[in-house]
């Protein structure tokens, strides 16, 4: 009988130990995309600027890592890391755009104030290809090898510590 008396306190204590367990963990809040080691799925997106064409999964196939960076005239991180993607251009890196809910107007804007580092830029009205490949927000950018397999996934702004890096990501990719 004693038992049942102390059952509330002991499952009380239970839950209490757990949830101090569970926020003492270092957080994570970086999503993953369980896309990275898979091909792209195939899509098609229209040109997001009148300067650019448009972007086809077909196009990652073509031998030659590239990078794929998703990206949004309205975000701010964007503009950040606009520098390191000229930077990584400069560096005969090819870089493809998907532009995310965005308008062709605001896509020219940016370009012109920010640089225009991509050889393709397809528009994503949806945000379709952007949840197909794993990707949780902009900007995001995955390195795809030749063969159209996503082999790394940088999650936020590329900054200019992070250069270095995506060159050897690209590297291990066959560059």
């Amino acid at each position: 009988m004693s038992w049942r008396l102390w059952l509330p306190f002991l499952l009380f204590f239970g839950f209490a130990g757990l949830a101090a367990y569970q926020l003492s963990q270092p957080k994570d809040d970086t999503i993953k995309s369980t896309m990275v080691g898979k091909e792209l799925p195939y899509f098609t997106l229209p040109p997001a600027s009148l300067e650019r064409p448009g972007v086809d999964s077909r196009y990652f196939y073509e031998g030659e890592p590239k990078l794929l960076n998703i990206w949004a005239s309205w975000c701010l991180p964007c503009i950040a890391e606009a520098a390191q993607l000229e930077q990584l251009k400069d560096e005969g890196v090819e870089i493809v755009g998907v532009a995310i809910r965005d308008e062709p107007t605001d896509v020219m804007r940016f370009l012109t104030q920010h640089g225009n580092p991509y050889t393709r830029i397809g528009r994503d009205d949806l945000s379709e290809v952007q949840l197909a490949i794993g990707s949780s927000g902009v900007p995001e950018t995955f390195v795809i090898d030749g063969k159209g397999v996503i082999t790394y996934q940088h999650v936020g702004d590329i900054r200019h510590e992070h250069v270095p890096m995506l060159l050897e990501e690209l590297r291990k990719a066959g560059r």
